[in-house]
């Protein structure tokens, strides 16, 4: 039986983003979704994976709005302003390599280990947005170091906690979820508005998804067409 097959409350965080702002906008219109908060850079509380310190702040917040049913964190980064992601290992730099980690990774972790105080222990969903090119086995092409290294050391943080919350959450379900390609800031470099779908679409293919887990369901890498994918 889903989780989520009872009206839940649901909070989105890095909801600025194309992702986010997409997820944010179905659970408004969405006839389960009693309650829907939002939170980013500049939101109230504020979350900024730049300033570390910000995210229990704003777990601690927002509690008094909880529990949550449904956790999702779009938050994440690809390229900058000053680096794109690496063709070749003469292409990596501790500062490329130190900033996606801190982004795709530190941030991430500690956000599952605050906000996941806040997801109902009897029946909870709480899902970070991965990558597929964070697959170690999947990997064929090589290149974009820091992104897969950071996607990768992800999936397995999501992972590990997942084997401790199946002893001490045993209803709550924690998943990395790949959205494939969405047009959106983080792809149009890479083609993005050529070959990735509008975020409303990604986003209700992967709430689709999210809709239809179990218990069993935690600790997977899933896609957004429901396919698991290999770590």
């Amino acid at each position: 039986m889903p989780i989520l097959d009872t009206p839940f409350n649901a909070l989105i965080i890095g909801s600025s983003g194309s992702i986010g702002s997409a997820f944010l906008q179905l659970l408004q219109d969405h006839p389960s979704c009693v309650k829907v908060i939002s939170i980013h850079r500049h939101s109230a509380p504020t979350i900024d994976y730049e300033q570390l310190d910000s995210i229990a702040q704003a777990a601690s917040e927002l509690t008094s709005e909880g529990p949550f049913q449904l956790i999702i964190n779009t938050i994440g980064i690809l390229h900058g302003a000053e680096f794109m992601p690496e063709k070749r290992l003469d292409d990596l730099t501790e500062n490329n390599l130190s900033t996606l980690l801190n982004i795709n990774t530190i941030g991430p972790a500690l956000t599952i280990k605050s906000f996941s105080k806040l997801l109902d222990a009897n029946q909870g969903v709480m899902v970070t947005l991965s990558a597929k090119v964070g697959s170690i086995e999947d990997n064929r092409l090589g290149g974009w170091y820091s992104y897969r290294a950071s996607k990768a050391a992800l999936n397995m943080l999501i992972k590990t906690t997942a084997i401790e919350f199946a002893r001490t959450k045993p209803n709550v379900a924690l998943v990395a979820l790949h959205p494939g390609t969405v047009n959106s800031r983080l792809s149009q470099p890479f083609k993005g508005e050529q070959i990735g779908r509008p975020p409303l679409d990604a986003a209700l293919d992967m709430l689709n998804v999210l809709l239809s887990l179990n218990k069993e369901d935690s600790g997977t890498f899933i896609s957004y067409s429901g396919e698991r994918l290999p770590w």
